[in-house]
């Protein structure tokens, strides 16, 4: 398993990570709160009514600096859904998806869904069991693939999802 080192985004680098992963074009986004280990930001997208908020963790692999992720959660602008979004770096094998293990348990894999400039995005609805592992788990490992046989975990920590989770709008 991969060591890694947390980096503290200012809030402006974490909504862009909203925005390039949500489609959203968010001028600047505000830091509202930190919730153990994840960050929750905020800000209206132009031509929306309402206030979007995202709990954003971003992790990279020590030993290899270019391999991060940025994990973001967030609700639906109609609060309809809430979506786990993955912002996994340029090179990752993407047939062999994204794979998700929280607490030694193997929660599957999911598809990539589309590259941009800076990055592959992995998006998976999140049900109300996911939503409970995640809530009451201590650590996720997502996997990328650089070859067939070579997955990188990177080690999320869940400290804070719980209480950031319900305090999103």
């Amino acid at each position: 398993m991969k060591r890694i080192v947390k980096h503290h985004l200012a809030a402006g680098l974490a909504m862009a990570a909203l925005a390039i992963t949500g489609g959203a074009s968010f001028a600047q986004g505000t830091v509202r709160a930190q919730h153990g280990d994840w960050q929750m930001s905020c800000d209206t997208p132009p031509g929306a009514s309402t206030e979007q908020c995202a709990i954003i963790q971003n992790v990279m692999a020590e030993d290899q600096p270019n391999v991060g992720l940025s994990v973001i959660v967030l609700r639906t602008a109609d609060r309809e859904a809430q979506l786990l979004r993955v912002l996994a770096p340029l090179g990752v094998l993407l047939p062999n998806g994204l794979g998700l293990n929280v607490d030694g348990q193997d929660m599957g894999r999911v598809a990539f869904v589309r590259c941009l400039p800076n990055g592959c995005v992995a998006e998976v609805v999140l049900d109300a069991t996911l939503i409970e592992t995640l809530s009451n788990g201590t650590d996720a490992i997502f996997v990328v693939f650089k070859t067939p046989e070579e997955g990188i975990g990177i080690p999320v920590s869940l400290n804070g999802f719980k209480d950031g989770f319900a305090q999103l709008p």
